[in-house]
């Protein structure tokens, strides 16, 4: 009988939590999510070897040969030897590693089979595996890291003769969200809530053969979900040209994992900052474009300001948050035919003022902002604070309806209360969705209430986007405390400027005695 889908989640989270004798919850995807890849490429690999030895018996070639004829005809991938020449010389692969879990020095050998799949394929899986510093005996023992192996030796063969990609593909996101409900705040690093992906994705409708590009890509969730939704739209998933960029590491290596476990391979991720180094670029330097851009940035993130860069459009953001840098990153980014972008920021760049204030009235001049919709609170797991999606659209490109003006939504009511945090139901996204395409304001509905709003009335609101000036049934709830203790904090560093600009005026005056 076939095993369920739910049976090999419950298998890999078994191997997953032989950790927990070794390490907290937070660092098991360090672990798991390589050793899982490796037993994906490995089973895949034997299952096609297999096939290759039954078709070719009679061939009378060398090792060496046989892998080139192989690799040649019937591999997309190579498993080559590790210790070649040596009495330890074997395959390196899961089977052949797991059969010496009882030998000493196994994090080395795993780790020299992981390295030497990195060289064998340095196109597909170049640095794929990450630090792997949990093959040192000192963070990870060799008996745990054996005991890790035994269990996800249980899980079935992991190819695609024995397992779909929707099921590995399923596993492999299980165990994303498992990790994230364990890990508290450091979880949104890479992973934002699966419904928080959905509907930035049903909101910008990516089309076939189109670039989709997510410049803190985390573990790669939105460039799989654009696909999938393509996929369930009648599309042709597999056409979408797939891009992200993420500043860690071992992230980067779990979204290439991620999505060659979905066999997705039409993509690019590479490693960098992107507000300082952007890895994706033309000929002549500037930013590369593409025609659906998404991202969950870090928020508030504080960073080095650019001095010249010619994304800067409306000025600079400040060092104490590079939200709207990561908005001008996108708003470059964007394909000035058919570009469109949608981005997941804390409410504070809807009003905050100075830098901020400024690059936000330029946005606005060129009628690149085409939506704001308010999430409910708690919907993170980084944060609890109220969020909400900025929808973008290259200049001139608006649908007439929608140009000169902002559409407001106001959905922080739309939540259902999970364990740890709110959840967005499909009846909650797709009503979201409809207000979205609705050529009228969506009223005030179930919740949900919309309004176009022209720019003429946002400049004479000093060009406040907060919702709750333009929707009222918004205003109570983003009276939250995090938003106040933001507005208390820059009303704050305002006054203090100002009276440290009055206290030089007088003392260049020779006024003294007014310190306090």
């Amino acid at each position: 009988m076939a095993v369920t889908q739910q049976e090999i989640e419950n298998r890999l989270w078994d191997a997953a939590d032989e950790l927990r004798v070794a390490m907290p919850e937070a660092q098991y995807s360090s672990v798991v999510f390589p050793l899982m890849f490796w037993k994906y490429l490995s089973d895949t690999w034997e299952h096609t070897h297999q096939t290759f030895l039954m078709e070719n018996e009679d061939l009378d070639l060398s090792a060496e040969e046989a892998d080139e004829v192989e690799y040649s005809n019937y591999q997309t991938f190579k498993i080559p030897f590790i210790f070649p020449g040596t009495v330890a010389e074997s395959r390196a692969s899961w089977s052949s590693i797991l059969a010496t879990v009882a030998q000493h020095g196994l994090g080395q050998r795993v780790r020299a089979s992981l390295q030497a799949i990195e060289s064998a394929n340095p196109d597909k899986f170049s640095r794929i595996f990450g630090s792997m510093t949990w093959t040192s005996e000192a963070v990870l023992p060799g008996e745990v890291l054996a005991s890790v192996m035994r269990t996800m030796n249980r899980v079935p063969k992991m190819h695609e003769g024995n397992m779909s990609h929707d099921v590995l593909g399923g596993a492999y996101e299980y165990l994303l969200k498992r990790f994230s409900d364990g890990s508290g705040t450091r979880a949104g690093q890479f992973f934002t809530p699966r419904e928080v992906v959905e509907l930035i994705i049903e909101l910008l409708g990516p089309k076939n053969h189109e670039s989709v590009y997510d410049p803190t890509c985390g573990s790669g969730g939105m460039l799989i979900a654009a696909a999938n939704h393509l996929k369930a739209h009648g599309g042709r998933g597999y056409t979408l040209s797939l891009n992200g960029q993420e500043a860690v590491t071992d992230t980067a290596g779990v979204a290439r994992m991620n999505l060659f476990m979905h066999n997705l391979t039409e993509f690019k991720v590479e490693v960098g900052d992107t507000l300082r180094d952007p890895r994706f670029k033309k000929p002549d330097g500037s930013v590369k474009q593409f025609d659906v851009i998404v991202a969950n940035p870090p928020y508030s993130l504080k960073w080095k300001p650019w001095t010249n860069d010619p994304r800067a459009i409306g000025g600079i953001a400040p060092q104490s948050s590079a939200d709207w840098a990561f908005v001008q990153h996108m708003i470059a980014s964007m394909d000035p035919k058919k570009g469109r972008a949608g981005v997941v920021l804390p409410h504070g760049v809807l009003f905050r003022g100075g830098q901020e204030g400024a690059i936000r009235q330029s946005v606005l001049d060129h009628d690149l902002l085409e939506a704001v919709i308010g999430l409910p609170a708690n919907l993170f797991y980084s944060t609890t604070i109220p969020t909400c999606i900025l929808v973008f659209r290259a200049p001139g490109t608006k649908a007439p309806e929608r140009q000169d003006g902002v559409l407001f939504i106001d959905a922080s009511a739309r939540f259902t209360k999970a364990k740890n945090r709110n959840v967005l139901t499909d009846v909650d996204i797709a009503n979201v969705v409809t207000a979205y395409h609705s050529r009228s304001d969506g009223g005030e509905e179930a919740d949900l209430s919309a309004r176009f709003v022209a720019t003429t009335e946002i400049v004479a609101n000093g060009y406040d986007l907060n919702i709750g000036r333009y929707i009222k049934q918004a205003a109570a709830e983003q009276e939250d405390l995090g938003t106040l203790i933001d507005a208390y904090n820059i009303a704050r560093a305002e006054r203090q400027k100002a009276e440290q600009r009055m206290l030089a005026v007088l003392s260049a005056a020779g006024i003294e005695g007014f310190d306090e």
